[in-house]
């Protein structure tokens, strides 16, 4: 099956929501084998929509909409798309016994719309709906296979999960679906990474391996299909095992994980505490390390030092060195990673203190960070770096650049 998925409604348009559902849909059918080309969002118009139908149908055989089936005038999907097809709508006996009990139990009247909810495509395959009123609901011509979906994905993601998936896989003839590993690297760059691989890249078949890079991370998707997941696995490891040979020392986990969950994950395997001091992230690296399942079996606290005064006063940083070297400095940076540690009695400490932006600090650019990494086994160190322009990334790469210096120090424990 090749796949285009149709998202309708205006407000996705006007930007008040993020088309979430084209994601969740598309990363679901990647899984299943169904390749998804295109992605469509239209206003609530029916000229419109049917007109991204008839789009949709010279290039897709499977289309799936989203949206566009609840109770108001400006819901016209299935309307538009019964009449693009030349078919009328029935009522679900069993979608409208739904809605009548909501309504019973929560006393109030049903009014006439919500029972238009119930509304079906005629000879269509029904999916519930256990979160909601509208059901879904599958339609087959010779040529094209349609799905209907709710636009909220409370209502949407379980619908397609428990129902809409199973209704595809029923009406695929070779099942050979795709399975994917995610390699996570810190340290390299997208061009650099991609040069490494390059003959991989290029003698890409099945498996195939993209790279995407984010906030100072590069990741490669390896994606294998088959029928079986055994075999998809041993395909996948065979082309990891390449590249890792290549540029291993840059990966730092795989699929759903974080710098910041593997520092808690390493902290906890080797119990571990750790501490922070921070000036230019100011509770960055705090706020994303308690955001992590069990970051109190390992995190012993932190002192946010935006001032001066509060580095002498609170981490005891000497007035000397600030004098001498200034707060963005080498210097400063160790004493405050020594002080946070003392002071709350962590194994291991990292500080951050620079120039975030926009205004030049103490004759240096913006950009300037200097990360100190204070550890019980290995001793004071800081690391210089230089970044851009952009307050928010400075900001966020120095908290990156912060937990690969942790990883790297943990690996010597």
């Amino acid at each position: 099956m090749n796949a285009e998925i149709i998202a309708v409604g205006s407000e996705l348009l006007l930007g008040q929501i993020l088309n979430s559902n084209a994601r969740f849909l598309s990363q679901k059918l990647a899984e299943m084998g169904i390749n998804v080309f295109y992605h469509t969002v239209v206003g609530d118009n029916g000229g419109r929509l049917e007109q991204a139908i008839e789009i949709a149908e010279k290039r897709s055989n499977l289309i799936i909409f989203t949206g566009g089936l609840g109770p108001t005038k400006d819901d016209l999907t299935k309307e538009t798309i019964a009449k693009h097809l030349k078919t009328t709508l029935v009522m679900d006996d069993v979608a409208l016994t739904s809605i009548m009990q909501y309504f019973q139990k929560s006393g109030r009247p049903v009014t006439e719309n919500n029972k238009k909810q119930a509304l079906v495509l005629k000879n269509a395959q029904v999916l519930p709906n256990d979160h909601g009123m509208a059901p879904g609901m599958v339609y087959e011509t010779a040529k094209h296979t349609y799905m209907l979906l709710p636009g909220p994905p409370k209502e949407m993601e379980p619908m397609f999960s428990i129902y809409g998936s199973q209704a595809l896989y029923d009406r695929m003839s070779d099942i050979e679906r795709i399975h994917s590993r995610v390699l996570r690297f810190f340290g390299i760059g997208e061009a650099q990474l991609e040069t490494e691989v390059e003959d991989l890249l290029e003698a890409q078949s099945n498996p195939t391996i993209a790279p995407l890079a984010s906030d100072g991370e590069v990741t490669l998707r390896i994606t294998a299909k088959h029928a079986s997941l055994h075999i998809a696995e041993q395909m996948i490891e065979e082309v990891e095992a390449k590249i890792l040979a290549r540029v291993g020392q840059y990966c730092y986990g795989k699929d759903q994980t974080s710098l910041i969950e593997e520092v808690v994950k390493e902290l906890k395997g080797k119990n571990l505490t750790i501490s922070s001091a921070e000036s230019l992230t100011g509770g960055l690296f705090q706020q994303e390390l308690t955001s992590i399942s069990g970051a109190s079996q390992v995190f012993k606290g932190g002192i946010v030092s935006y001032s001066n005064e509060a580095k002498m006063k609170l981490l005891h940083v000497k007035a000397e060195t600030i004098e001498q070297y200034g707060a963005v400095s080498e210097q400063c940076a160790k004493e405050m990673a020594d002080g946070v540690r003392a002071q709350l009695g962590a194994d291991i400490a990292v500080s951050f203190t620079g120039v975030a932006g926009p205004d030049e600090l103490e004759g240096h650019p913006v950009g300037t960070v200097f990360i100190g990494i204070s550890c019980s086994k290995n001793g004071t160190q800081a690391f210089k770096y230089q970044f851009g322009s952009s307050r928010e990334q400075n900001r966020i790469r120095s908290f990156k650049n912060g937990c690969s210096l942790i990883l790297k120090n943990l690996l010597k424990y």
